[in-house]
């Protein structure tokens, strides 16, 4: 349990927030949620000890252990993969390191003698002889490999030493457990294990991320950091959104009076209620809903960009056909092959891969960007495109400022260009940046609207919700929901592919796996899991 008594953090004049008091109790899983710089990672580097807050005290019970996903990928290079792990624990690895070095010596005074039995008792009360194969089977099903387990964390990848850190993070059950984005660079299946293993924890767990699945699938609670203020809400990060948008509807509609306004919330409380206890996801196994009542719902003060895509030409029938088509990597690693595949009209294709460099050399191919191995590709002649990168480097190398970049991309005026900032958010201080200067956040947000300029009947879009907030990829997927044309997309956004896409392609070394059906459909389906371990072996 970790309770946080009159809180204060403030940078230089600017108060994050003030007056913070919560409590954190065993068997709930936390979700931080708030806009970009109202002080999420902030709150857990307080909370973890790193950053000292102005006012006010951080308690956990006596004998309590807290673990910490660190963000230094770095900070374990000279040691190997497994010790890295078993440092998560550190009263066991501090153990384990004296009783190396007493057992090193020669000969034990009765003294180190009778200091070797009491840590052997210490020991194997931490459960320290099935410690290396707990942390074994913690990176393997993190996608570490059993012949990378004693590598050094210096001759690993930086995707693979992400996987270490959380396997640290999640070593040896700690009391409390906070993670900041712990899903980043993980593939969907790893995020799927990730959420099946939080969601059957005891301990109190507290996260940040902005993937809206993950935080709907294993949150109990959601800690909302909104007016300058930390406010704890029964739900996950759904019901927050719903319910908030419902006040806000509600404080907007100044006719209606309070006892219909009481009834509308409760009843969306009753719905919302019965829809998890139907959930397939991992918090049905949870009391996620213990005590729900209309107090809590309050309109969010958060902002949400105006993402929104026309089509300037109605597509025709013939949309894009892909014939034998292969690719492979500057290392010899073949991506896919033999992929052929037709795209109907309105079709919304989501291109799934172990592999995600799959996905982005087929959307690069197709835009003319990469030649293929072998094989073929055609558009319609009516088909107009409009294309997300993966990496959007090159398009920021400029000393211009927003207006006069986004113009290269569309014949409006300086006015048009304007509104079209403003819709993503820019304010008229902002617009007068260097792009070169920009966050990849706010790089995102210029990509978009880039991307509208262009009135596209065919969205290609390589992981859109890279960098974005909460809000705008709400926003994005709302109108990608909507959108009447068709739409080509990778994503590692559970949420994002089951509620755009109606096709499912998944490309392999060995063919595609090619599905109408939903993203939740097709995970659990045993004869497309059968197929996968097929093509994939």
């Amino acid at each position: 349990m970790i309770t946080v008594t009159n809180l204060a953090i403030q940078f230089g004049k600017k108060t994050l927030y003030k007056d913070v008091n919560l409590k954190f109790t065993s068997g709930n899983i936390y979700g931080i949620i708030g806009a970009n710089g109202a002080g999420k990672s902030t709150l857990l580097r307080a909370i973890s000890g790193e950053l000292e807050p102005n006012k006010g005290t951080i308690e956990m019970l006596p004998g309590e252990r807290m673990s910490v996903l660190e963000q230094d990928h770095f900070k374990y290079d000279d040691f190997s993969v497994m010790d890295t792990v078993l440092m998560g624990h550190q009263p066991l690895w501090q153990n384990m390191k004296e009783r190396e070095a007493l057992y090193a010596k020669p000969e034990m005074t009765e003294e180190e003698g009778n200091r070797a039995a009491e840590l052997e008792m210490a020991f194997a009360e931490m459960n320290g002889w099935e410690a290396e194969s707990e942390a074994a089977q913690l990176l393997q099903n993190l996608g570490i490999k059993e012949d990378r387990h004693y590598a050094q964390m210096a001759d690993i990848s930086n995707n693979e030493k992400v996987r270490v850190m959380l396997a640290k993070a999640l070593f040896g059950h700690p009391d409390n457990l906070l993670l900041d984005e712990p899903t980043n660079d993980l593939d969907l299946d790893t995020v799927q294990w990730l959420e099946e293993y939080l969601s059957n924890l005891e301990q109190c767990v507290l996260v940040v991320s902005h993937d809206r699945h993950f935080l709907d699938a294993v949150s109990t609670q959601t800690v909302d950091i909104d007016f300058g203020k930390v406010t704890l809400f029964s739900g996950n990060y759904s019901f927050w959104y719903e319910s908030s948008q419902l006040a806000l509807r509600q404080a907007q509609n100044q006719k209606m009076k309070a006892d219909e306004k009481r009834k509308q919330l409760e009843e969306f409380i009753r719905r919302f209620s019965a829809n998890v206890a139907k959930s397939k996801q991992t918090t049905s196994r949870k009391k996620m809903l213990e005590k729900l009542n209309v107090e809590e719902i309050t309109p969010s003060t958060r902002k949400y960009p105006g993402i929104i895509f026309s089509m300037e030409r109605e597509p025709g029938t013939q949309i894009l056909e892909v014939e034998g088509l292969k690719a492979v990597d500057a290392d010899g690693t073949v991506l896919f092959d033999n992929v052929s595949f037709t795209i109907e009209k309105g079709q919304k294709t989501v291109f799934l891969s172990h592999n995600p460099k799959a996905m982005t050399a087929l959307f690069e191919i197709i835009n003319g960007n990469r030649e293929p191995q072998a094989g073929t590709y055609k558009w319609g002649v009516t088909i107009t495109t409009a294309y997300l990168p993966l990496d959007n480097t090159e398009f920021f190398k400029s000393e211009m400022n927003l207006v006069d970049w986004l113009s290269q991309y569309g014949t409006g005026n300086e006015v048009m260009m304007k509104s079209y900032l403003g819709r993503m958010l820019f304010k008229d201080e902002d617009i007068q940046k260097k792009v070169c200067v920009l966050s990849g956040g706010e790089k995102m947000r210029c990509m978009i609207a880039r991307m509208q300029l262009k009135n596209a009947n065919c969205l290609i879009l390589d992981t859109p919700t890279n960098h974005l907030d909460l809000e705008s990829i709400q926003a994005f997927n709302n109108n990608l929901i909507t959108f009447k044309g068709n739409i080509l997309f990778a994503s590692h956004d559970h949420e994002f592919i089951n509620t755009v896409a109606d096709r499912i392609i998944e490309l392999t070394p060995k063919g595609t796996i090619d599905k109408l059906t939903t993203y939740d459909d097709y995970i659990y389906d045993e004869s497309i899991k059968e197929k996968k371990a097929e093509l994939y072996a």
